[in-house]
């Protein structure tokens, strides 16, 4: 239990709970949110008063008073949620040790506003730390769920598919392809993703052909009223990319093109910092 060092951050003095230690990875917190143009649903608001260890992941966290932390949180159950964690800056508090990126946590919380009271954060363990690179793709990826999911919109097959993409990253699978992959499920569940195997003429895309995709309605192919800054990709980049196969390098070059051009228009040209980040050290 944290030390009381004698001064108050505005809370009503609610006390911090036991909870396990890990030793905090290098972070660079990932840039506030910008709100994407739609999102799948409306976010439900949730009655429950207390949620009781509930597995989730700390996407992103900053000061807030004196002594304590605002985190955005990712759930299985309840999506994305922001708690504060009171007294969590304190020298002693053990949740200094425990509200790290990257490794699943039993969150508990309580409060009816938009922002909720942390009660309990405890370390599970059984994954293994992002270090060098997959340490920055994994701020990217976190960057990118913090400015798609709405809060309290549950996204469970997202969930699921970021613990995918955390033990790719921390096995070393080439970054690329790991990138391409998530960026395609967010967009699915998000409610902006289309099939790349047939174009919005219901007709089939042949490997050898020319086409765009059009961020409303879809693959388009390409002629000359297509807009000049929407990138051109081959059939078979979009085939390979329905079937999540970037082994060829045409593939891997122009489907890193067309998500870059889908994600910043869906954002509204709103930057990413991590991205910025990604493509001064490697180009993904």
């Amino acid at each position: 239990m944290g030390t009381n060092d004698g001064r108050h951050d505005g809370s009503d003095g609610a006390d911090e709970v036991p909870v396990s230690v890990v030793e905090p990875p290098a972070s660079v917190p990932p840039a506030e949110p910008a709100r994407p143009r739609k999102t799948r649903r409306a976010a439900p608001r949730a009655s429950d008063f207390r949620v009781a260890e509930q597995p989730g992941f700390v996407l992103h966290s900053h000061p807030y008073r004196e002594t304590s932390l605002i985190i955005d949180v990712l759930t299985r159950d309840h999506g994305r949620v922001a708690l504060v964690a009171k007294g969590a800056k304190r020298p002693h508090s053990a949740l200094r040790g425990v509200l790290q990126t990257f490794q699943p946590l039993a969150l508990s919380w309580s409060g009816k506003s938009e922002m909720r009271t942390l009660t309990g954060a405890e370390w599970v363990g059984g994954m293994l730390p992002l270090g060098g690179d997959a340490l920055l793709c994994g701020f990217y990826v976190n960057e990118l769920l913090v400015k798609f999911c709405a809060r309290e919109d549950p996204f469970p097959a997202l969930f699921q598919h970021y613990l995918v993409t955390l033990a790719r990253l921390a096995h070393d699978e080439p970054a690329v392809q790991v990138l391409r992959s998530f960026e395609r499920v967010l967009l699915r569940e998000t409610g902006y993703a289309r099939a790349l195997n047939r174009t919005v003429a219901r007709r089939a895309v042949i490997a050898d052909g020319r086409y765009v995709f059009d961020p409303e309605r879809g693959v388009r192919e390409a002629g000359e009223d297509t807009p000049s800054h929407w990138p051109i990709v081959s059939g078979q980049t979009l085939l390979d990319m329905e079937e999540d196969d970037y082994h060829r390098a045409q593939t891997v070059a122009q489907s890193k093109t067309l998500m870059r051009f889908l994600l910043n228009t869906y954002l509204g040209g709103t930057p990413l910092a991590t991205r910025q980040i990604l493509i001064d050290l490697q180009n993904l």
